[in-house]
């Protein structure tokens, strides 16, 4: 019988199923402890963080007036960390060719009935400008695993192709990349080919669900996947993002999984994930979410949200278009950072299909607007959407990002960079509607950058970018 290890390398010791069954049954057991559930309050608003089993005992209270107190400091200590700043990215499907058996996805090795496809290096140049012709500077590149017919070598020479590409003003500035779990020789070639985060969903932490859900194909071994993180740190890949797709198990289960994960990348490498994403299940092609019973609520999945923010209050937090427009704004007031605009789940769907989803689609998408409308969007709502990637362009990964987010300097970097990028947006892309709300919130948030000195160079390169400069970051 193993015993829980948060620092070793085996992940059947850090994913500790009888850790994570003790913490579900401390949390039920102490729910209505009011002192107990204070005292871990009184912690969060600290900043630092929570425990897993500190944030599990938060999740579990059903008390209205305790949940009140836990959004309020969400929204408080994500305010406090990352302003008013939406980072915004789009994902781009190279390939649905997919030799796994995940029974959730459509890609699986034996739906006979999706389109396969894989697009060439010509093909990815018209995507890209298209997402370029958006506004979009920032990419998560999607595949599936396929040894060959998506070879590293492919993925590496896509990552060249993307960053080749002027096209006007565009440019994809930083690429992050969501590919199968695979070695540290290869992982280092990610690094080396100049990507931003890596990304690898654990899908489900149960291990006896996951191996159900991956009844074959390479995917199906549950240590190699949840080892992957580990791999690409001892890669050099210090921005690693994690996630699981609520719905495939007990939330609860899956919740505290995620943040034991993000507790041993912390004690191993001395850097925590720097996203965490939370996608939902979701319909596509031959998958039926009601095939899945753990679906999980709106409120239900705002609370994981906001507790999660609270537990990890420097890691950035993604949601996507799987998810409706209401609920992308309930779980932005309470702790996500970055958003997917304009997004197409299938290959080639930008510039073959602008608008209309097909069954090569990996899920169905729920919020269907345009990059512009939803910029529109956030601004109405009082948020600065920013295409900044400064921070993986200067070097501020890793710990030296983490570094400067916890003692609250990197708001000195952000705020300036989400003003610009923004700026550019407007200039180059963005309606004559969505431009007034912009120029009325740049103005607005400018005045709030604390330097003197990082407020007029900020100022300066605004005007800079109105009279045709691009590209400037602190």
């Amino acid at each position: 019988m193993t015993r829980y290890n948060v620092t070793s390398d085996l992940a059947s010791d850090y994913i500790h199923n009888g850790e994570i069954s003790a913490t579900i049954e401390y949390a039920k057991a102490n729910a209505k402890n009011n002192s107990l559930i204070n005292d871990v309050l009184l912690k969060a608003a600290e900043g630092g963080g929570l425990s897993h089993r500190e944030a599990m005992l938060l999740l579990e209270t059903d008390e209205w007036d305790v949940w009140d107190r836990i959004y309020s400091l969400a929204r408080e200590i994500k305010q406090r960390i990352y302003g008013n700043r939406i980072v915004m990215f789009a994902p781009l499907y190279l390939s649905n060719y997919c030799v796994n058996g995940c029974v959730y996805c459509p890609y699986h090795a034996k739906n006979k009935v999706i389109p396969r496809r894989k697009l060439s290096q010509e093909e990815i140049r018209r995507e890209v400008m298209a997402l370029q012709d958006m506004g979009h500077k920032r990419l998560a590149l999607e595949a599936g695993e396929h040894p060959v017919q998506n070879p590293i070598e492919y993925i590496l020479e896509s990552i060249d192709t993307i960053y080749s590409i002027r096209h006007k003003n565009g440019a994809i500035r930083r690429v992050n990349v969501n590919v199968a779990a695979t070695s540290v020789e290869n992982y280092r070639l990610l690094r080396n080919a100049g990507i931003g985060t890596y990304i690898l969903f654990q899908e489900t932490y149960h291990r006896d669900t996951y191996e159900r859900l991956h009844p074959s194909g390479p995917k199906s071994d549950w240590s190699y996947h949840t080892e992957a993180m580990d791999r690409a740190m001892q890669g050099g890949i210090d921005d690693v993002g994690i996630g699981a797709l609520f719905g495939l198990y007990d939330y609860r289960y899956d919740f505290v999984g995620l943040l034991m994960h993000a507790e041993h990348l912390e004690k191993v490498y001395g850097v925590g994930p720097h996203t965490i994403s939370v996608p939902r299940i979701r319909p596509a092609d031959d998958i039926n979410p009601a095939d899945f019973p753990y679906a999980v609520a709106d409120d239900v999945f705002r609370k994981i949200v906001a507790v999660l923010r609270l537990a990890v209050p420097y890691t950035g937090m993604i949601i996507s278009t799987r998810e409706s427009r209401q609920c992308r704004e309930q779980v932005l007031d309470v702790g996500v950072s970055q958003l997917s605009g304009g997004s197409r789940t299938t290959v080639g769907g930008y510039a073959d299909s602008i608008g209309v989803e097909d069954k090569s689609a990996q899920f169905d998408i729920s919020d269907n607007r345009t990059l512009d409308e939803i910029v529109g969007w956030l601004l109405s709502l009082g948020y600065i959407p920013s295409f900044c990637t400064a921070c993986y362009r200067e070097g501020r990964t890793g710990d030296r990002f983490m570094s400067l987010a916890k003692t609250g300097q990197i708001g000195n970097c952000c705020a300036p960079n989400a003003l610009m990028t923004l700026q550019e947006y407007l200039q180059d892309y963005a309606s004559p509607q969505v431009s007034e709300l912009g120029k009325r919130a740049i103005a607005s948030e400018l005045n709030m950058i604390p330097s003197d000195r990082t407020r007029e160079i900020t100022r300066q390169r605004l005007d800079d970018i109105l009279n045709g400069k691009r590209d400037f970051r602190f």
